[in-house]
C-alpha cells in the first residue's frame, strides 16, 4: 500500500513538472514573440495602405500584387530581430506555433497566386479570406500560448474584418488591414508590456 501512494506521488510531481515546463515555454514564447506582432503588424500598415493609395489614385486594382512584398521584407527581418533568440532550442508549442504561422502564409500565397492567374480580377473576394484566415491564426496561437490578449485580438481581427470586408467592395477595404495591422501592433505592444 505505501509503495502505491509513493507511486502516485511521484506521478503527481512528474505532471506538476510537465505543466511547469509548458508554462514557463510558454512565457519565453510570448516575451519573444511580441516584437513579432510589431513587426507583421507595422509591415500589414505600410504595405495596406501604400497599396490603398496607388489603388484609389490609379483605380487599378492589380496593384495588389504589392502583397507579394510582405513576405519579401517580413522572413528576414525576423530572422534578423530573431538572431538574439537563436540559442533558445525549439519545443514542441514553439514548433506548432511556427507551423500554424507558415501554414497560413502558404494558404494565402496559393490563395493570392489562384486569385491573380486563374480569376477575373476582384471575382474572390480576397480581403474577405485573408482577414479570416489572419483572424483565426491569431486566435489559435493564443489558445496554443494561453494568452486572453491574442485570443480576442485575433477574434477582433477576423470577425470584425469578414463583417468590414463583406460591406466594403473597392479599394477601401485595403484600409481594414490598416486597421488590422494596428490591432496586430496593439497586441504586440501589450504582449511584449506583460512578458519583459
Amino acid at each position: 500500500m505505501e509503495n502505491n501512494n509513493e507511486n502516485n506521488m511521484t506521478a503527481q510531481e512528474s505532471l506538476n513538472l510537465i505543466n511547469e515546463v509548458l508554462n514557463n515555454s510558454r512565457k519565453s514564447i510570448l516575451s519573444k514573440n511580441g516584437k513579432h506582432f510589431i513587426l507583421w503588424g507595422v509591415l500589414l500598415t505600410i504595405v495596406s495602405f501604400v497599396i490603398y493609395e496607388l489603388w484609389h489614385t490609379t483605380g487599378n486594382p492589380n496593384w495588389n500584387l504589392l502583397w507579394v512584398a510582405m513576405p519579401i521584407i517580413g522572413f528576414p527581418m525576423v530572422k534578423i530581430i530573431s538572431k538574439k533568440d537563436a540559442d533558445t532550442p525549439q519545443n514542441a508549442i514553439s514548433r506548432q506555433i511556427s507551423g500554424l504561422w507558415l501554414a497560413y502564409c502558404a494558404f494565402v500565397m496559393l490563395i493570392f497566386v489562384a486569385s491573380v492567374f486563374f480569376l477575373k480580377p476582384m471575382q474572390m473576394n480576397l480581403s474577405l479570406i485573408i482577414v479570416l484566415l489572419l483572424g483565426f491564426t491569431e486566435c489559435a496561437s493564443g489558445i496554443m500560448l494561453k494568452n486572453w490578449t491574442i485570443i480576442i485580438s485575433g477574434c477582433i481581427l477576423g470577425v470584425g474584418g469578414a463583417f468590414a470586408a463583406q460591406s466594403v467592395q473597392s479599394a477601401e477595404q485595403l484600409l481594414l488591414f490598416v486597421f488590422g495591422g494596428l490591432i496586430i501592433m496593439l497586441t504586440g505592444l501589450i504582449v511584449k508590456s506583460q512578458y519583459k
